[in-house]
């Protein structure tokens, strides 16, 4: 179990630069999301530009070694740090889930990756662009959302206009509806999971998740 769990926390950490251990008393990761979704002129969705910005605690784990003579860590440092984190996202579907009329929509490998670091708030930032296998139709409703269904990370959109459209028709919208706050009993299952450091339940996961809708006439 101890095996299993170090995995987990591990996997939920993503994946820093070399030569740098993790603290792994408690995996938790916290990551505020904002998003567009890319539009092409027919309307059609043809990608989720992402961009992720950690929490301060795992920001400072990643840039660990990194920045010269005092300085913040640079794009060009952080690109190979980059490259490590999406190509370890494929594993857990880019925590992206995606449905049109009820079906599970398919995304392709992640293109224009990156990450930033901003030295005022000492965040780093990920950002990355990922595909649909298929352009999706609008005028079915497209949703998306970002979770993870172990629950070790936890995203949430961040306040204010956390996303957006690029490109498409005029008339297309988007917008985000948030979860229910929990009654008693599911906080109390949740803070207990928290204490034992185990996950809550995919569909526990699912319903802390805020999501994203675009519909176009």
């Amino acid at each position: 179990m101890r095996k299993s769990l170090l995995a987990l926390a591990l996997a939920a950490a993503f994946v820093a630069p070399p030569m740098v251990a993790p603290a792994l008393a408690h995996p938790h990761v916290w990551v505020s999301v904002k998003a567009e979704a890319v539009l092409g002129e027919d309307g059609k969705i043809t990608a989720i530009r992402h961009h992720w910005t950690f929490d301060d605690m795992y920001s400072a784990f990643v840039t660990a070694n990194l920045g010269k003579d005092g300085q913040p860590p640079t794009s060009e440092e952080l690109q190979p740090v980059a490259q490590t984190n999406v190509d370890s996202l494929k594993e857990f579907e880019y925590f992206t889930f995606s449905k049109q009329a009820g079906k599970k929509v398919a995304f392709g490998d992640p293109r224009d990756f990156s990450m930033t670091y901003n030295a005022k708030d000492q965040v780093a930032t990920l950002h990355f662009t990922l595909p649909l296998a298929r352009p999706a139709e609008t005028k079915k409703v497209f949703s998306f959302a970002v979770y993870d269904p172990s629950y070790f990370v936890a995203f949430e959109f961040e306040k204010g206009p956390s996303v957006s459209l690029e490109g498409g028709p005029k008339g297309c919208s988007i917008s985000v509806t948030k979860p229910h706050a929990l009654d008693e009993k599911e906080q109390q299952k949740l803070n207990q999971a928290m204490t034992d450091n185990f996950s809550p339940g995919e569909d526990f996961a699912l319903r802390l998740a805020d999501r994203a809708f675009v519909a176009c006439p």
